[in-house]
């Protein structure tokens, strides 16, 4: 996997996410993890957008043409990261069972989601649909 191209689009917006993709780290040996503000427009967010997926439900992670999505995006992301650090050991402890992320993931979208709603942030809505601009 060496060379990679690792694209993590997230919302930069959300002080929750913006937190945890600063810190999680990749191993170096597996390429360099670029971090995307899902705000900014774009060929990856053009492509999440055509693939139907809903950037205000969860974060994708690309590694060169494969795209992850959600709990898989975190599962994944947590896989390719160090184990340096106790950010990144609690994050592997928390996500390196796909199971773990399925569960865990929608939980912290909730959690997520009432931030935004509390923080009065307004949805990137990428999808288009009507009325569908707060959180």
């Amino acid at each position: 996997m060496e060379g990679k191209e690792i694209l993590l689009v997230y919302d930069k917006q959300c002080p929750a996410c913006d937190y945890y993709c600063n810190l999680v780290r990749i191993r170096k040996s597996l390429g360099e993890l670029t971090l995307v503000d899902a705000r900014d427009p774009g060929p990856i967010m053009d492509e999440i957008t055509r693939m139907g997926l809903d950037i205000d439900q969860g974060m994708v992670l690309k590694i060169d043409d494969q795209i992850y999505y959600g709990p898989d995006a975190i599962h994944a992301l947590t896989l390719l990261g160090t184990r340096s650090g106790f950010f990144n050991r609690i994050n592997y402890w928390a996500f390196r069972s796909a199971r773990m992320s399925k569960t865990l993931y929608p939980v912290l979208k909730t959690l997520r989601n009432l931030l935004l709603k509390a923080l009065r942030v307004t949805k990137i809505n990428n999808l288009g649909t009507p009325g569908n601009d707060r959180f």
